[in-house]
């Protein structure tokens, strides 16, 4: 049905479906977490913002696990470069997530103020710390990882992971967890009222301005302060996986050709930095809904923005620019990938019909009323 190179394209795209998915549907939880102790100022009304997302949070962020699989399943030696070469990254990760569900089930368990506010600051810890790894992590893809791949296709890391805190890095931090705290921010502010959503008000202002901020100085640091990689050999796009049969330039700018070639690519930013000032336009006239639409539109745009200028590449080397992985050169088999194809398109349909009927049946809006009328049910 689709060649090779068609193949790998689709499961690019799919990639990058899949990571923009599990930021918008993960990406508020996580802000949600972090935002805890300093939006609910009282017991209930933490967990008013607890309970918002309660029947969702864990169908959310089975979006990692399945963008993992897919990893592992369309993009092997991605797959094995990344997760061994950042192994204390991902452990980060994981003991981050697991401190969520052990503190949705466990904080309202007795009512002991301390034992609440332990588990308060341990569900701050499970959405800042993956909120931030994941951050430091999109960072490092833009600047290169070191590693290299040898004639076997063996992947070495040579670097560590306090390696991984560069400056560039850093300030996607600040981007990542700005645009997370806005678009948690802005879902709180869709299902509260009163004094909750007044104080998720005053977050959405300061979360866009930091976020536009800081998304305009990373654009202007890949510019004209980072090096870029292309590839400017030729390069079989249809046959068999060659990682170390190109040669690719590394040189300041070089992430900003694609806009050149694809001027298209322009509106992802523009969407990105012009929807959060329609966020708060849009929150200050009350059309909650509407401004939580643009939230998820401004975190795709981020999204799109960076796997825009960084194609055809899926994980530079700064270490040895050859060993670069690309779309052409990283993806698993033609076969393999037609397999997959078939599966995705028979149960991403079911999935995302299953996700639409469970925020529809979980609408409305939480109150402190429906926590003190429900105190032993809800979370």
């Amino acid at each position: 049905m689709f060649d090779y190179e068609s193949l790998r394209l689709i499961w690019w795209a799919l990639l990058v479906f899949m990571v923009c998915g599990f930021a918008v549907m993960d990406g508020f939880d996580l802000g949600i977490g972090f935002l805890l102790p300093f939006i609910g100022k009282s017991d209930d009304e933490r967990r008013v913002l607890l309970n918002t997302i309660g029947p969702t949070w864990e169908g959310n962020q089975t979006w990692l696990i399945t963008l993992g699989g897919i990893a592992f399943g369309a993009w092997s030696i991605v797959y094995a470069t990344l997760f061994s070469g950042l192994y204390s990254g991902m452990l980060l990760l994981l003991f981050g997530l697991l401190l969520r569900p052990v503190g949705f089930d466990y904080r309202s368990k007795l009512s002991n103020p301390e034992w609440r506010a332990a588990w308060d600051w341990a569900l701050f810890a499970g959405g800042a710390v993956p909120a931030v790894v994941l951050s430091l992590a999109a960072g490092n893809l833009m600047i290169g990882l070191p590693f290299y791949i040898d004639a076997d296709l063996r992947s070495f890391y040579t670097g560590s992971f306090w390696g991984l805190f560069q400056p560039f890095a850093l300030l996607t931090v600040v981007v990542g967890v700005a645009l997370l705290a806005l678009h948690g921010a802005v879902f709180l502010h869709w299902r509260t009222e009163g004094v909750i959503a007044k104080r998720a008000r005053v977050v959405i202002i300061w979360a866009s301005v930091i976020f536009s901020l800081s998304f305009i100085a990373a654009g202007i640091w890949l510019a004209y302060g980072l090096d870029g990689y292309q590839v400017s050999s030729a390069i079989d796009t249809k046959g068999v996986n060659a990682v170390l049969a190109k040669t690719v330039n590394k040189s300041t700018g070089l992430w900003l050709a694609n806009y050149s070639l694809y001027p298209y690519l322009l509106v992802a930013p523009v969407l990105a930095l012009g929807g959060a000032g329609i966020i708060v336009l849009l929150t200050a006239k009350r059309h909650t809904g509407w401004a939580f639409l643009a939230s998820c539109l401004v975190v795709i745009a981020v999204i799109i923005t960076a796997a825009g200028s960084m194609f055809p590449f899926v994980m530079p080397s700064s270490t040895q620019a050859t060993s670069s992985l690309t779309v052409w050169d990283a993806s698993a088999s033609h076969y393999t990938l037609k397999m997959l194809l078939f599966a995705a398109v028979i149960l991403m349909p079911v999935v995302m019909a299953y996700t639409t009927w469970v925020y529809r049946v979980m609408r409305g809006k939480v109150t402190v009323a429906d926590i003190q009328n429900n105190s032993h049910v809800l979370y």
